[in-house]
C-alpha cells in the first residue's frame, strides 16, 4: 500500500512513547531481532536467502523463553473429532490448536480496482472523516501489483491457518469486481466475530526505504469509530506478528518509519478505526525498492511471509 493515497496519508514522524518502546524492545529485540542479526551476520537475505526454520509460535517464542512450539499438523481436523472423548479429545486439541477461533485475512486492494475507478473513488465514512472507498494500491517498477501480492500471501495464510484448525475468512478472493471498500473491510471482521484480523499490504515508498512494519490502531473515539477496546489486544497481535515475521523471513524492520521497532501507530485508517475486534495492518516490504521487490516477487519468500504472519496469529490466539 502506498502512503500516497487517500486511505494511506503519510504518518507523522513522531517517536513512540517510552511505554511503547519498552514493550517493543521486549518483544522484538529479545525475541526476534536477535534472529535477524544472526541472518545478517550470515550474509543477509537479499534475493530470498534462507531464514531460520519456522513453526507455529507460542507466547514464549516472541518473549524470549526459547520453548519450542508444536509443529504444524498435516491437515485439518476430521469431521468427527468433536465426538472423541478422553485422550483422543486432548490429542485433537493439540493437533488443531485454533479449533473454534475465527481469523479474517484482508488482502489489501483488489486486482479489479483499476477498472472501477468511479466506484473506488466514492467517499465512505471512516469515523474521523470521509475517504475514498479504496485505491488501486502500488506496484513494483516491473509492474507486479500489490493486489496480486496480497492475494497470494492471503491464500497461503489461509492454508496454514486452516491446518491449525482455525476458521478463516478472506474479505475478498478476487471473487468480486472491485473492493470491498475500507468500511466494509472492517465490517466483515466485526460481523464474523473474528478473534484476529490482519490486513495485508506492501508499501510504495521511495527507493532505499526497506523493511516491513506493522500498523497498530491508535485510540480513536469519533463518529462511528471507537477503538478503545481493541488498542491493547491489537498491539499484542502486532508485536507477535512482527517478531515472527523477522524470524520467518529474515527481513529487518522498516528503516524509514517506526524508529527501528517495526511498529507504527496510526489514527487515520478506516480499516482500523472502524474495527471492533483485534486488527492490524502489515506492510511486508517496499515495492519501489529493488531489493525489497526481489523478495516480494519471490514465491518462496511469500511463503515465508505467510508463515511468519500466521505464526504471529497463532501465538496471539494461543496466549
Amino acid at each position: 500500500m502506498s502512503y500516497a493515497g487517500p486511505e494511506f496519508d503519510p504518518p507523522a514522524r513522531r517517536r513512540p512513547g517510552r511505554r511503547l518502546l519498552a514493550v517493543v524492545a521486549g518483544a522484538l529485540a529479545v525475541g526476534a531481532l536477535a534472529g535477524w542479526l544472526v541472518v545478517e551476520g550470515a550474509g543477509g537475505t537479499d534475493g530470498g536467502g534462507t531464514a531460520a526454520p519456522s513453526v507455529s509460535a507460542s507466547a514464549g517464542d516472541v518473549r524470549g523463553s526459547g520453548a519450542p512450539a508444536p509443529a504444524d499438523p498435516s491437515g485439518p481436523p476430521s469431521a468427527d473429532d468433536d465426538r472423541r472423548p478422553g485422550a483422543d479429545a486432548t490429542a485433537t486439541t493439540a493437533a488443531a490448536p485454533l479449533r473454534g477461533k475465527v481469523v479474517v485475512i484482508d488482502p489489501g486492494h483488489n486486482p479489479g480496482n483499476g477498472r472501477h475507478t468511479a466506484e473506488i473513488n466514492r467517499q465512505v465514512d471512516i469515523g474521523t472523516g470521509r475517504k475514498e472507498c479504496d485505491t488501486t494500491g502500488t506496484e513494483t517498477n516491473d509492474g507486479y501489483a500489490e493486489a496480486r501480492f496480497t492475494l497470494d500471501v492471503a491464500r497461503r495464510m489461509r492454508t496454514l491457518l486452516r491446518a491449525q484448525g482455525a476458521t478463516v475468512k478472506l474479505t475478498q478472493d478476487a471473487d468480486r469486481p472491485f473492493g470491498p471498500c475500507i468500511d466494509e473491510r472492517a465490517r466483515i471482521g466485526n460481523e464474523a466475530g473474528a478473534d484476529a484480523v490482519v490486513s495485508l499490504h506492501a508499501d510504495g515508498s521511495g527507493a532505499g526505504n526497506r523493511g516491513f512494519h506493522v500498523i497498530l490502531p491508535g485510540e480513536v473515539r469519533a463518529g462511528a469509530a471507537d477503538t478503545r477496546a481493541i488498542v491493547g489486544p491489537s498491539r499484542e497481535l502486532g508485536e507477535r506478528i512482527a517478531g515472527n515475521f523477522v524470524r520467518a523471513t529474515g527481513s529487518a524492520p522498516s528503516n524509514y518509519v517506526g524508529d527501528g521497532t517495526g511498529l507504527v501507530t496510526r489514527e487515520d485508517l478506516g480499516g482500523l478505526n472502524l474495527s471492533t475486534v483485534p486488527k492490524v495492518f502489515i506492510e511486508c516490504g517496499n515495492m519501489r525498492d529493488s531489493k525489497d521487490a526481489a523478495l516480494l516477487t519471490s514465491g518462496a519468500w511469500r511463503q515465508k511471509a505467510a508463515r511468519g504472519i500466521s505464526d504471529g496469529i497463532v501465538s496471539f490466539l494461543r496466549g
